[in-house]
């Protein structure tokens, strides 16, 4: 039996490019050899589209290194008509090489220029299929503010927040901090279409907001605000029905030293959080908390997979954000809330293949 042709696409041009090539390092280190033949597309932080090794081990975290696509000189240009699924590549030597007959695109992308419909967009036009969520709810979730603004029309609880654009803050920093302040402190100041913590910062007190607004954005233009909620973090995965209903996870619970925050170098380098995964929740809450996972996920009109984050309060879930492209490395929240249901993660791996392979856009 032929073996599916699966291309990888990771790296790219945002701030979370190295957790994208650790993903796709984990993804390429447990896919099924027998079925699958991996075609690694790494894209630069400049943008280019490249063929890199199908090396798992060049693509981990080594002594908190993390690693980086880097230009080889080739390059890799999808097809321009829907009639043919042939990449071709060009190398540095001048010699051109075709991949033929891609199966479906596996775009493990963070952040902008891949989690925001962007790089969705582009193999839509290209005719290649693709795992995951497809153009609008991947835009819709990548925009914090925007995203907030659905999943409350849905009916679901979500924090209050404030919405910051760098044209109000340059204006008018004392208004906006009055506007902040509002909210009590602290307050946490987040960058609206970025992820894997980018650009996120605690404040608590008035004198610290104008580094942290600073800081956010560094990485976008459109900032939002929000008051501390005080809860645990409960988070659950989601992975499209073959009948179209959502199938739903285990929630998982983060734990986070005390007066601290999931931040990057806790998800990712090693921190004080422990992930649990089942989350010790009762019947009552977990059942509530999966439903709320699967109304959020058609809310926005997901596919494939996403991960829905919560806080659980004194008086029920408040919806916190909505991930279509989660962290997906082996430690990673969404594939340990799948393996303590009974998922693994190179089975996840093949599931979401096969729901791309196969999905009508």
């Amino acid at each position: 039996m032929a073996k599916t042709t699966v291309a990888v696409l990771f790296g790219g041009r945002s701030s979370e490019h190295a957790i994208s090539c650790v993903t796709a390092g984990g993804i390429m280190d447990v896919v099924d050899r027998d079925a699958y033949e991996i075609v690694p597309i790494g894209i630069t932080k400049g943008g280019a589209f490249t063929l890199q090794p199908d090396d798992p081990a060049r693509w981990a975290i080594h002594d908190r290194h993390l690693p980086e696509v880097l230009d080889n000189g080739t390059r890799v240009a999808f097809p321009t008509s829907p009639a043919t699924r042939d990449l071709v590549v060009s190398h540095a030597d001048g010699t051109v090489t075709t991949v033929p007959d891609v199966d479906v695109v596996f775009p493990i992308l963070h952040g902008p220029f891949g989690e925001d419909g962007t790089i969705q967009g582009l193999l839509e036009i290209a005719g290649l299929p693709y795992v995951g969520d497809g153009v609008l709810a991947s835009a819709l979730a990548m925009d914090k503010h925007v995203a907030k603004a659905v999943l409350e029309h849905a009916g679901l609880r979500v924090a209050p927040w404030t919405t910051v654009l760098r044209r109000q803050w340059a204006a008018d920093p004392v208004d906006v901090a009055e506007s902040v302040a509002a909210h009590g402190w602290p307050v946490f100041v987040k960058p609206a279409r970025a992820g894997s913590s980018m650009g996120v910062s605690r404040v608590d007190d008035p004198s610290q907001l104008g580094a942290a607004m600073d800081l956010a954005f560094e990485h976008d233009s459109k900032v939002i605000v929000e008051p501390r909620v005080v809860g645990r973090e409960v988070e659950v995965a989601v992975l499209e029905g073959r009948d179209g209903v959502p199938r739903t996870s285990l929630p998982g619970e983060i734990v986070v030293a005390e007066d601290g925050f999931y931040d990057f170098d806790s998800k990712y380098l090693g921190g004080d959080e422990a992930l649990l995964c089942p989350a010790p929740l009762t019947d009552a809450e977990t059942d509530e908390i999966r439903s709320i996972g699967a109304r959020a996920f058609e809310a926005v009109g997901g596919a494939g997979l996403a991960r829905v984050d919560c806080f659980l309060t004194d008086d029920g879930f408040v919806v916190n954000e909505v991930n279509t492209m989660p962290g997906f490395t082996p430690l990673s929240m969404y594939p340990r809330c799948w393996a303590a249901t009974g998922v693994s993660y190179g089975e996840l791996v093949t599931e979401l293949i096969e729901l791309g392979r196969t999905a009508v856009r």
